[in-house]
């Protein structure tokens, strides 16, 4: 079931909610479950059973590492844990594209079958290694109530794409969470923004950049090239942002608090600053289940590059099984290194050296999102040669009015703009103004219906991160 969908918006959530916020407190943990359950068993229900084996899996294995005195035994229980979520994850979203490799490699023609990736998988199990692992740390107890664990893991504001909830950040939340009206109408309000994104940016930005990205580089020129890829940028952002926004909110209307997970990524100065921004619910677990863990900064400074630059790797292998996203990492792991060693981005001169940061970053978070969107590395370094206008003269298949028209150049403008945290806190401001609050309502009910009108206009419009 899609957040952006009619059935979602004015059937599933009014109901839930209504159930939800009438229930006694404690049966309303039980409501959310059930409620999550029927929300991913609607889109993905052969998948169900791989979701909730994960549950019992983590759930047994933290339970017996909680128990255990043994420190050797507690490591072979969280090793065979780990490697239960991981094989599941390897399978379902790894198998084809390592076949596919063996035959390109040794030229065979080995046959498999061909495995569907469940939605979500990613997310849900990123979720649950964060469980087991801060367990085995000590740093929470075992949660000996496999309902409340499965609520964790499945929640379904945050279940098909992010943000990734760590769960040290809500365990107390699980049994103890205030519903308040201020937090219900914030999370309401929250959730139309991110609506919002989603339909009347995200989506008709997306239109332009597939219409790009569909032909051969040889078919557009340099001019073009340059609208298909900002038209991206731009998309994936709002697609994202808009989707977290909406979980946040969603998670706001039962009583839940999630972190944020971007923060204008687009103002940065830096790839470091970028990913401080960007995403911040994965960068932050990698930062927390990998970096550190394999020594972070306290290490040589060449071990930690190598950290940093294998994070970075995972990263990418993480968005996807395709050596776009492997290079797409690598790509983003070699800046972070070279800010590291170098320590240019930190330097200050006045506003023209903060102009250069800027041009900078997001220079190289453009040219990397050609590798991140394109369908081959072939196409990709195609795409870019047309962008720096290297490549041999192009035959424009079609005039610029069928990439875009006067509609999506104001989206794209609006988009731009919408960059800048020039809004920022239109939904924690104490208006002391009525007619000023009433003025944010009204133009929020606005954006309700332009978003449910597109919906209602639309067949299908996934969120870019369902894929990964």
């Amino acid at each position: 079931m899609l957040f952006s969908s009619m059935t979602f918006v004015f059937v599933f959530l009014p109901i839930v909610s209504a159930v939800y916020l009438l229930a006694r407190k404690d049966i309303q943990n039980y409501i959310l479950l059930a409620a999550s359950i029927l929300f991913y068993a609607w889109g993905e229900p052969r998948y169900l059973a791989i979701m909730l084996l994960t549950i019992l899996v983590n759930y047994v294995g933290a339970n017996y590492i909680s128990r255990s005195k043994n420190k050797k035994h507690r490591q072979w229980l969280l090793a065979v844990t780990i490697i239960s979520d991981l094989s599941f994850l390897f399978y379902f979203k790894y198998f084809n594209f390592v076949m596919d490799n063996v035959n390109s490699l040794f030229q065979t023609q080995l046959e498999f079958v061909d495995v569907v990736m469940p939605i979500g998988i990613s997310f849900y199990t990123f979720q649950a290694l964060s469980y087991v692992v801060d367990v085995y740390r000590g740093e929470v107890k075992a949660q000996r109530d496999i309902y409340k664990l499965a609520l964790y893991i499945c929640l379904f504001p945050q279940l098909v794409a992010g943000p990734i909830v760590k769960y040290h950040d809500v365990e107390n939340q699980i049994d103890h969470r205030e519903i308040t009206f201020d937090k219900v109408t914030y999370g309401v309000k929250r959730f139309i923004i991110g609506l919002a994104k989603k339909m009347l940016l995200a989506n008709t930005l997306g239109v332009v950049a597939d219409k790009v990205f569909a032909q051969p580089v040889e078919h557009f020129d340099c001019f073009t090239a340059w609208l298909g890829i900002i038209s991206y940028t731009l998309q994936l952002f709002y697609d994202f942002s808009g989707y977290s926004d909406m979980a946040i909110g969603l998670g706001a209307i039962f009583g839940f608090k999630f972190l944020e997970n971007f923060n204008y990524p687009y103002i940065s100065k830096s790839i470091t600053e970028f990913w401080r921004r960007w995403h911040i619910s994965l960068s932050t677990w990698f930062k927390e289940y990998l970096y550190i863990p394999l020594g972070g900064n306290r290490v040589s400074k060449v071990r930690n590059y190598f950290n940093l630059w294998l994070v970075f790797l995972t990263t990418g292998f993480w968005h996807g099984a395709s050596w776009n996203f492997v290079v797409w990492g690598i790509w983003h792991g070699l800046f972070i290194v070279f800010e590291k060693a170098t320590g240019w981005h930190k330097k200050e001169g006045g506003w023209k050296l903060s102009v250069a940061h800027h041009v900078y970053c997001m220079m190289a978070v453009i040219f990397g999102l050609v590798i991140f969107r394109s369908e081959t590395l072939g196409y990709a370094g195609n795409y870019m040669l047309r962008m720096l206008g290297l490549l041999s003269s192009s035959t424009n298949t079609y005039g610029l009015e069928y990439y875009v028209n006067t509609v999506q150049v104001f989206v794209l403008v609006l988009a731009v703009i919408l960059c800048a945290p020039l809004f920022s806190g239109i939904l924690s401001i104490d208006y002391r103004r009525k007619w000023l609050r009433a003025l944010v309502n009204v133009w929020l009910m606005f954006l309700f219906i332009l978003s449910t009108a597109s919906i209602a206009a639309s067949t299908y419009n996934p969120f870019i991160y369902f894929r990964f």
